[in-house]
């Protein structure tokens, strides 16, 4: 039994030290994430994942490490539009760039509690009643249909019912103090505008979890690769933000994109006591799918920039006498 527990140990003890490390050492002290930095973060949690990734099919063999890979491409994928909704939030809000690494680094340990809630009460559901399979698989593909359709609104910080709970324990200063989430004047409490963001943040992805979730089990019934691979994909989303943040607008056919998958893994979960899709094939036709509408997506913009900026030394087009 305590066997079977260290690989668990392991990759909780592995979060544990990257989240200290982020947090404590590299970004103790608040400042506007660069570029250049966000690529190097991106490229370490992409580095953990592809090094644990290789440890699951030395353990667990060539089946499990594609299944692995497969869902956390699809995770991956999907916290694309998650980026995109986090930037509407920051904008809306004018939260200052030097203050946005930490609103999501607690973001992003709310969510992998959450997400860990979640897919234990999927596998169990699962586990319980096979034909809630069924309903998953419908359920992502009208999300599917959804993303054609616009995909997630962008959460309203007056509407949302989280914050307006909040608002009822703790009053609200008028403008951001620092980093802080909370300030105490003439022994009153106070909640800042960063910490409503945060709840914006998480509410957000708590959506989006239940979008995402069953696409991975459509994927495996493993509940170790199901909770590695959706946690390492969650891990890199910070990086990933401040990487895509200034050219997800370019993106035109993402939504399409992540509309495909979701509508793939959705017939995949309906398809399954008829035909089991191999992990390889369902991994190619991921690719394929994010393949296609990242070079359309290219391709797009850079027509519109031909069209916009001409170039001069090209000839006049003949009209003929």
């Amino acid at each position: 039994m305590l066997t079977d527990l260290v690989p668990w140990i392991a990759f909780l003890a592995l979060v544990v030290g990257m989240l200290a490390l982020d947090l404590g050492v590299f970004h103790r002290e608040a400042h506007e994430v660069s570029r250049r930095e966000a690529l190097t973060w991106s490229a370490v949690w992409i580095g953990l994942a592809l090094l644990f990734n290789g440890g699951v099919f030395w353990r667990m063999g060539n089946d499990a490490g594609v299944q692995w890979l497969t869902g956390y491409l699809v995770e991956k994928s999907l916290a694309v539009d998650n980026v995109f909704v986090f930037l509407l939030i920051f904008s809306a809000f004018a939260v200052p760039a030097k203050y946005q690494h930490r609103v999501l680094f607690w973001g992003i340990v709310g969510a992998l509690i959450m997400r860990a809630i979640l897919i234990a009460f999927a596998g169990v559901l699962l586990g319980t009643f096979h034909w809630i399979i069924y309903v998953f698989g419908a359920f992502l593909i009208l999300t599917g249909i959804r993303f054609l359709r616009g995909g997630h609104e962008t959460p309203s910080l007056e509407d949302n019912k989280l914050v307006k709970l909040a608002k009822r324990f703790y009053p609200v200063t008028e403008g951001y103090e620092g980093q802080r989430f909370f300030v105490v004047r003439n022994g009153v409490r106070y909640m800042t505008p960063l910490f409503l963001v945060l709840l914006l943040v998480e509410t957000t992805d708590l959506v989006f979890a239940v979008d995402s979730i069953p696409a991975i089990y459509a994927i495996t019934g493993d509940p170790f690769i199901v909770f590695t691979s959706n946690i390492m994909a969650i891990l890199g989303l910070r990086a990933l933000y401040f990487v895509l943040a200034g050219y997800l607008a370019g993106l035109r056919y993402l939504k399409p994109g992540l509309a495909g998958v979701l509508v793939f893994v959705g017939a995949k979960m309906l398809l399954v006591d008829v035909y089991k899709i191999p992990a390889l094939v369902s991994l190619a036709v991921i690719v394929a799918i994010l393949g296609i509408a990242l070079a359309a997506s290219l391709l797009a913009a850079r027509r519109e920039a031909a069209h916009d900026h001409p170039d001069p030394l090209a000839p006049a087009s003949s009209t003929g006498a």
